[in-house]
């Protein structure tokens, strides 16, 4: 009897092992999901992952499926884990295996067949885009030379907006004529690495744009047609350029890691919708349209063992986009923000995350 008693014991272990074993193997099973018409990168994010902003990693971890991160097509297969989203590559005819080979393949385990959401259409998705007007300003150097000045307005005042008339030093004797159009700059002081205090150049915002309406030999009347801000006298002048833009968004070509150098504010603690200067540029690979983390390490109590014993993951605070790149430096729009964001909070995206 007793023995007896072992050997169902025995075999219900062994049923209990080989369930749970099924149920694990069905746990790690993807869903699969067909994309269809209207679906972005962005909502799928959010209605897989609960996070709309993990589109970046969805795209950087699938550069060759995803070939442009404007778009995702409607057919494209995504196999959806707990932990992130993968694209199936789309398989040719040409390389399709032959059926000795399929037959050939070793039995896999018992395991729930993955759940399909199907719909296939034939038309192209747009994902999201990020449009700039212009305003955001960038940090420059020494080969940032303004043509010209704002002097006065009108009545005396001393802030100006669009539609009012004011007076620059730009004549005809600096080639200047009716018609011209220039932007107006305010450069503001040096700004400083928050880490290396070493000087990266000078903050330079955009105030708004202005045409000449009448010329004398060394000065000019003007009238402003557009401002991001209030111009005010001794405002620097540079030939007008459009600044605005639709931003690409693509996968960085190699690791990024950085700092927020300055706000467009001035402010120290920035959110969504807020533009902030960076200690990144061309030179160290970043471009328009490269997604970052802003992330702070992890503020914990470990009191019972050392500190330097471990490196804690750090916590992702928010998400910002670059909109313009300079030699060493570059502009970003905040475009998510869990936290507050300040100056000299650390940056930082992986190539193939």
């Amino acid at each position: 009897m007793r023995l007896f008693r072992c050997l169902a014991a025995a075999a219900a272990l062994i049923s209990l092992t080989f369930f749970c074993g099924a149920a694990a193997a069905q746990r790690s099973e993807p869903t699969v999901y067909i994309v269809k018409k209207g679906d972005t990168l962005w909502g799928l994010s959010e209605r897989f992952m609960k996070d709309p902003h993990y589109w970046p990693d969805l795209w950087a971890r699938n550069p060759d499926k995803v070939l442009n991160p404007h778009f995702i097509f409607p057919g494209q297969t995504l196999k959806i884990y707990p932990d992130r989203i993968e694209v199936v590559a789309v398989k040719k005819e040409a390389s399709a295996q032959p059926a000795a080979e399929k037959t050939a393949e070793a039995p896999k385990a018992a395991t729930a067949a993955p759940s399909v959401i199907p719909e296939v259409q034939e038309q192209v998705v747009e994902e999201r885009r990020f449009t700039v007007n212009g305003g955001e300003g960038f940090i420059a150097g020494a080969d940032f030379k303004p043509v010209g000045l704002v002097i006065a307005g009108q009545h005396n005042r001393q802030i100006f907006a669009a539609d009012d008339l004011i007076y620059t030093d730009i004549g005809r004797g600096q080639k200047g004529k009716v018609g011209d159009r220039f932007t107006a700059f305010k450069r503001h002081s040096a700004i400083s690495h928050p880490v290396s205090n070493q000087i990266l150049g000078y903050k330079v915002v955009p105030l708004g744009v202005i045409q000449l309406t009448e010329m004398a030999e060394k000065s000019s009347k003007a009238i402003i047609t557009e401002t991001f801000l209030e111009i005010e006298p001794g405002a620097l002048l540079l030939p007008y350029a459009s600044r605005k833009k639709e931003v690409v968004l693509k996968a960085p070509e190699a690791d990024l890691s950085g700092y927020i150098v300055e706000t467009r504010s001035g402010i120290q603690a920035i959110a969504a919708g807020d533009i902030a200067y960076i200690d990144l540029g061309e030179r160290q690979g970043a471009k328009p349209g490269n997604v970052l983390y802003v992330v702070r390490n992890a503020k914990v109590d470990i009191n019972y063992f050392s500190r330097s014993d471990y490196d804690l993951p750090v916590d992702v605070i928010g998400a910002l986009v670059i909109v313009e790149s300079a030699e060493y430096t570059s502009t970003a729009l905040v475009i998510k923000s869990i936290d507050t964001i300040y100056k000299g909070d650390r940056l930082e995206m992986k190539k193939g995350r």
